[in-house]
């Protein structure tokens, strides 16, 4: 059975899909700190940056929005016929595309878009009708593209998202009547706005997910909030209310899929495993055989090993929400038939993803890469933040660096100062190796400049850290 569960707590909304039991889908909503991917603003250009066909825009947030006025639409390849040369101080009407991260504010595009479960309606267009890739079969494209030829609204374009394959004439054309009611009243709005100011929200976060990752195959959504619960029936018929106290994602066995998310190194059925790196520039995965040794053929046992890893990794990409470039280092492999067979089988394996993923091959060193369209946060740095002991590297000094750091501070302040004691602060197995057995070091300090040393053991602390102070 495949379930969407919806576990709202007081902080968080955790949003997870489970394919029969498994966990393929991961996503952590924070409820102080909303997406706003999808909705619509009037901005105010506060900087152009000619060269680069783009420019910033205030539209109400704590960073400017980075607007890029090149910007077409990949779907129906057209260009934007709106598109011009923005001025300083001009208002612009603008859609976030992507949530701001790090540093780094949201990104926008006046390329407007209004979606429903089954189609996107494209304002300012020429009546192109897209279909989505997913829906593979001739006579089924043809029977939708007479369908929407039918009921599309002049002045639009569309495209119709995966959801909609097995829809009638009648349900394109309920939904389509909305978006186009949102659409026309926005228009008219706009004239009157005075920027920075919100003219549309896309909707709740759930609602939002749901549009995104909702696929026919779905058998319940359950969720354990009545709020959201009678939010998304509006919507959707399949949905249950849970009244059970524990998680959602404990009640159905898979609290420690999630958990498992945010480790480095995932372990493969047969003994080998990949490791993820996640840098800001990209991500990085390497693929070792491990445990796994295989048998007589060592061409054939590395092409298994790099089959398996394919489809974790394409697995692990949805989970953790993965994007930008992606590099996979698989274990090397002589033969370039094995080359091409894995990465027609990469292909296939990220189909599953609603998220546009690009698997652009081998390159001449054997790293294959891929590229996967950024809507929001990864699940690492939704859930996890930078340690304060290694500032992100993933590892700590060593113990004869830290030491010897500390005597360099203890030997600078006894010499350019009047101070004649010192309280050092700090981890026990830290103070132990300042010290010396004995406390052989401490004395030796003592003695050359006839100065008192006082340690603190503070467990609290943790170890890389310590604290110097003098009176």
């Amino acid at each position: 059975m495949n379930r969407i569960l919806i576990d709202s707590s007081v902080h968080h909304v955790n949003i997870g899909i489970v394919e029969n039991g498994e966990l393929v889908e991961y996503i952590v909503e924070n409820k102080q700190n909303k997406s706003i991917v999808g909705n619509i603003y009037v901005g105010r250009v506060e900087a152009v940056l000619t060269g680069m066909q783009s420019a910033f825009v205030n539209i109400g947030q704590q960073k400017n929005a980075y607007y890029y006025y090149g910007n077409k639409r990949a779907e129906t390849n057209k260009p934007n016929e709106n598109s011009k040369k923005p001025k300083v101080g001009d208002s612009v009407l603008v859609q976030v595309q992507k949530d701001a991260v790090g540093t780094k504010g949201a990104v926008v595009t006046d390329d407007i878009s209004f979606a429903g479960k089954f189609v996107v309606l494209l304002p300012d267009g020429a009546g192109e009708i897209g279909i989505s890739k997913k829906i593979e079969q001739k006579q089924q494209k043809n029977r939708i593209e007479k369908c929407i030829q039918n009921i599309l609204p002049k002045g639009y374009s569309i495209i119709v998202r995966t959801n909609g394959e097995q829809k009638t004439e009648y349900e394109f054309q309920q939904e389509i009547d909305v978006l186009f009611k949102r659409a026309e009243k926005i228009k008219q709005q706009y004239a009157y706005l005075k920027p920075p100011a919100l003219l549309y929200e896309y909707g709740n976060a759930v609602l939002k997910q749901l549009r995104d990752c909702y696929t026919s195959n779905i058998d319940e959504i359950v969720v354990n909030d009545k709020y959201i619960f009678d939010e998304i029936s509006k919507e959707y018929q399949n949905v249950i209310l849970s009244q059970k106290k524990d998680t959602l994602f404990a009640e159905y066995f898979v609290e420690r899929q999630a958990q498992k998310a945010l480790e480095k190194k995932v372990w493969l059925k047969s003994g080998g495993f990949i490791v993820i790196e996640q840098t800001e520039a990209c991500v990085v995965i390497d693929v070792n055989t491990g445990k796994y040794t295989g048998k007589k053929n060592l061409e054939k046992t590395i092409l298994k090993t790099n089959l398996e890893a394919a489809e974790e990794i394409a697995k692990q990409m949805r989970l953790r929400n993965l994007s930008g470039i992606i590099i996979i280092d698989f274990i090397d492999m002589a033969e370039e038939e094995y080359k091409q067979e894995l990465t027609k089988a990469m292909k296939q394996y990220v189909k599953k993803d609603h998220i546009k993923t690009t698997v652009i091959g081998m390159t001449e060193l054997g790293l294959m890469q891929l590229t996967r369209k950024k809507t929001r946060p990864s699940l690492q740095q939704m859930m996890t933040t930078v340690c304060k002991c290694c500032d992100g590297t993933g590892r700590l000094p060593s113990l004869n660096w830290l030491v010897a750091q500390m005597r360099r501070k203890v030997t600078s302040i006894f010499e350019n100062t009047i101070y004649q004691n010192i309280v050092i602060e700090g981890n026990e197995k830290l103070l132990n190796a300042f010290c010396g057995e004995n406390r052989i070091f401490q004395k030796e300090l003592e003695r050359q400049f006839d100065k008192k040393i006082i340690c603190v053991s503070n467990e609290n602390m943790a170890f890389g850290i310590f604290d110097i102070s003098w009176k």
